[in-house]
């Protein structure tokens, strides 16, 4: 076996390995050590870690439009929240089982997708970002103004268990929404994988880079991207079907822009354009946006001085500063840092010399 073809197939085993020990972490009596809740099987981290995978599995659809495709949209949300509220209606209004319902909101995911990215696409830039916003808007106003059976307002929409399998409803089968969500992750990063090497994938990072050129060359950015933003669209459906039984509810901010936001920020904290990087990012984000609350309000905040103890009081302050200091002192976010520590990282390929090759 050649060195080069060693090299390729490390990143390969190493992902292998690390699925299989996150699959048996519920098993394992690991502590805390402050960053959990508690020992690794107990059902408080196991809340907290599936929650991180969904949130990594988010961020990945997410890097899809943004980190690929190079489309700065602040609606993605809204497909999150096509998959929350749309499975929680279907269980609370019809008399369908978990997986009926699940293919029901499916369909509907990729047709609203569709519908919104059809007409998104119609325009480039800020103005891509303005119409995707205003969608998003609108379906959190419809979610926030229905204080009815449907969507349940302000106060949210709680899951009926009656369509649900009795081994996903419970605190003691936390663990099995555990594996769960760890497998929407696997299986979402392998979409994504495979979008990105796939002919699809080249041609919508070329046009990424020079649109223009794609067309001279018999491309068709239009319906790459499109084809881009609905599969990313999909994806983020079935992570917020998926979050909707391990939450046992549907909250308004699921479809709001600054939940959005939020995914940039993950992006960007792991470093835009790479795969593991928004996993990277999705995980460290939820895991400091979960447990910072319980350091600001640890002793050893309080016995600060009160220039330090109020600022490291604020959660928010603390994230906030993490995000400056990333952003400032490391540019390719955090996998660009564990890349310079990598002497054999590979190089990437100039998507218009690949676009040629496929062409």
């Amino acid at each position: 076996m050649s060195t080069t073809h060693k090299a390729r197939l490390a990143p390969t085993i190493a992902g292998i390995v690390a699925v299989i020990v996150l699959a048996v972490l519920p098993l394992l009596a690991i502590p805390g050590l402050g960053i959990l809740p508690g020992p690794t099987y107990s059902p408080g981290s196991l809340h907290l870690l599936a929650m991180c995978w969904l949130i990594a599995a988010l961020a990945l659809s997410y890097h899809l439009i943004f980190g690929v495709a190079g489309l700065l949209s602040f609606g993605h949300a809204l497909y999150f929240g096509v998959g929350v509220y749309g499975l929680g209606i279907v269980l609370a209004n019809t008399q369908l089982p978990l997986l009926a319902g699940a293919v029901v909101v499916l369909i509907g995911g990729i047709l609203i997708a569709h519908v919104i990215g059809a007409i998104s696409l119609r325009v480039t830039g800020i103005s891509f970002a303005m119409v995707t916003l205003a969608f998003a808007q609108a379906g959190n106003v419809l979610v926030r103004r229905n204080p009815g059976r449907l969507t349940g307002g302000e106060e949210g929409l709680a899951l009926n268990t009656a369509g649900v399998p009795d081994f996903f409803i419970g605190v003691v089968n936390t663990r099995n929404l555990y594996w769960l969500a760890l497998a929407v992750l696997v299986v979402v990063f392998l979409v994504v994988r495979w979008i990105e090497r796939s002919r699809a994938g080249h041609t919508v990072a070329a046009t990424r880079e020079n649109e223009m050129r794609v067309r001279v060359l018999g491309g068709s950015p239009y319906v790459v991207k499109l084809l881009t933003f609905v599969i990313a669209a999909t994806l983020a459906t079935v992570v917020g079907m998926v979050y909707l039984l391990l939450q046992s509810g549907a909250q308004p901010r699921a479809t709001s822009a600054d939940f959005t936001l939020t995914l940039l920020v993950m992006v960007v904290l792991g470093g835009v354009g790479s795969r593991v990087g928004a996993v990277i990012g999705g995980v460290l984000y939820t895991l400091l946006d979960q447990r910072l609350g319980a350091f600001a309000s640890s002793p050893a905040i309080r016995d600060l001085p009160p220039i330090l103890h109020i600022p490291l009081s604020e959660p928010l302050f603390i994230l906030g500063t993490l995000f400056i200091l990333v952003v400032l002192f490391l540019p390719g976010g955090l996998s660009g840092a564990l890349n310079r520590f990598n002497p054999r990282r590979s190089q990437q390929t100039d998507p218009r010399e690949t676009l040629e090759e496929v062409l």
